[in-house]
């Protein structure tokens, strides 16, 4: 009997520690893997991170298109605009110093974790704290993530706890039509 108890308390401390949530990180080669919904069309998406200093070049590629987005060092730390940008454009689109591609600024995530809400792209975002909704999962693992609630429309977004890089991991109800699901991560 003590050693079925034993055991018990074993599985029960060893699922707690396999079930620790999941924080992907971003470094050089870091491929990131979406599927989107465009338009009532599924599409495939990888983005492939570059880090040079404080910016983010993204590699994108899609259905036989491929572009290098580029987010400056101010952008990556203030930024105030989400890029929706498919890299259809040019081989090396150039973001503007306020633009972020796929994530928000460092200054929108602290605000989002000190304030509880952050503005981007002129519209306020609050943090949902209804944890039924906040679940995320990428391979199988459950993604430390925050949901934020659009004050103007019903855009949600989950936006990974990772004050340095905070992807977005998944984004529904978006009015452009445009809503991506991070569904893999790769370090090489």
């Amino acid at each position: 009997m003590k050693n079925m108890i034993l055991m018990f308390l074993f599985c029960i401390v060893y699922q707690n520690g396999t079930a620790q949530n999941y924080v992907p990180t971003i470094k050089n080669n870091t491929e990131l893997n979406y599927v989107c919904k465009l338009h009532g069309q599924t599409r495939t998406l990888t983005l492939t991170a570059q880090t040079v200093g404080d910016g983010l070049t993204f590699k994108l590629e899609t259905r036989g298109v491929k572009s290098s987005i580029v987010m400056l060092p101010e952008a990556v730390k203030n930024g105030t605009e989400l890029s929706f940008n498919q890299g259809e454009y040019a081989p090396v689109l150039n973001l503007k110093p306020s633009e972020t591609f796929f994530m928000i600024s460092r200054s929108a995530y602290e605000d989002l974790v000190k304030k509880g809400s952050f503005v981007y792209n002129n519209t306020t975002y609050i943090l949902d704290k209804n944890e039924d909704k906040n679940s995320v999962s990428i391979d199988g693992k459950t993604v430390e993530s925050l949901h934020v609630i659009a004050q103007i429309d019903e855009t949600e977004m989950w936006i990974i706890k990772n004050p340095e890089f905070p992807l977005i991991c998944k984004i529904i109800k978006n009015p452009l039509g445009i809503n991506p699901t991070l569904v893999k991560v790769t370090d090489r």
